[in-house]
């Protein structure tokens, strides 16, 4: 009985596991235009309503893959692998640090840059279960680190910001190889962005 529990959990996991790799795969592919129920369960090999009994359907699967599908880097990976060296840091450390993490998580995540692309051509309810994902995910990040710091600067204005700018780059560094004279297809390029992005931090923050 127990061996037939351990099976059970098992081929759940594993089933789980399919269908979150499937959706990954078709909207990277296709966009979200391209993902339905029936659409999904045959890219992973199932029957659909296993993506019901699993996720409660469409949403809770798009949900689950934001979430445990590699989609969106975690806090660890943002703060460097050791959030306790993290939140020692000086404020304009930290915010130094985030945001080149932040460049490396995205750069090395293609999937993720092409359905990050996708939502901007497309806008409905699966788009949405996404971006409630990475908008939690950012603003926990934000509450752990910088929210007890008081600054005359708004610091959720200005991670905002430079998360916008990081994220654009990125996605048009799909499709361009050069922005504003500055090469998105180099490590050179990359590093200038950096550079810059760490002059503004110092700027905002040593202001009156």
């Amino acid at each position: 009985m127990v061996k037939k529990q351990v099976l059970k959990i098992r081929d759940k996991q594993i089933t789980s596991r399919r269908l979150i790799s499937a959706i990954g795969s078709l909207l990277g592919r296709e966009g979200f235009k391209g993902v339905g129920i029936n659409a999904v369960a045959r890219e992973a090999g199932v029957d659909k309503v296993l993506i019901y009994r699993y996720f409660g359907g469409l949403q809770g699967l798009i949900a689950a893959f934001g979430k445990e599908g590699d989609f969106w880097p975690s806090a660890l990976e943002l703060a460097g692998g050791d959030l306790q060296k993290f939140s020692n840091l000086s404020l304009e450390e930290r915010l130094s640090v985030f945001s080149k993490n932040f460049i490396l998580a995205l750069r090395k995540r293609p999937l993720t840059q092409a359905i990050m692309a996708w939502e901007v051509l497309e806008t409905n309810e699966l788009t949405c279960e996404l971006e409630a994902v990475r908008e939690q995910s950012i603003m926990d990040f934000f509450k752990m680190f910088f929210l007890q710091n008081k600054t005359q600067a708004d610091l959720q204005a200005i991670t905002m910001l430079m998360g916008a700018a990081i994220s654009y780059l990125i996605i048009r560094s799909a499709h361009i190889d050069l922005y504003g004279g500055i090469r998105l297809d180099s490590e050179q390029g990359w590093e200038r962005i950096q550079a810059g992005i760490d002059t503004i931090i110092k700027g905002v923050l040593r202001l009156p």
